[in-house]
């Protein structure tokens, strides 16, 4: 079953802050796709260390939007990138596409 990102974490963070909850929210929307641009780039380079670095970053992300499997996916797959290996990048990818698409509705 596919994960759907959610806005509690930060719900319950902003503690009804709503100024605050924005602010947090367009930062994510502003930091994960260059990000993701990134690892992207990195990736088509073969460059897996640096692609490890943005994995690390946008992982935090990914728990801050509640999805806890793509967390640890996102573990995983920065742990095998250290390694040189990049057999996740496919699952990997898709939660990213998922990530994007979310933060375009909310």
């Amino acid at each position: 079953m596919k994960e759907t990102p959610n806005l509690t974490y930060i719900d319950n963070l902003a503690d009804g802050d709503e100024a605050f909850r924005q602010k947090f929210i367009g930062i994510l929307k502003e930091e994960f796709p260059a990000e993701k641009n990134e690892y992207l780039t990195a990736m088509e380079s073969s460059l897996f260390r640096g692609a490890s670095e943005l994995v690390h970053k946008i992982k935090h992300k990914l728990n801050v939007l509640g999805i806890q499997n793509a967390y640890t996916l996102a573990v995983q797959h920065e742990n095998e990138l250290r390694n040189g290996e990049h057999s996740l990048k496919q699952e990997f990818l898709s939660v990213l596409e998922t990530v994007e698409q979310y933060l375009k509705t909310i």
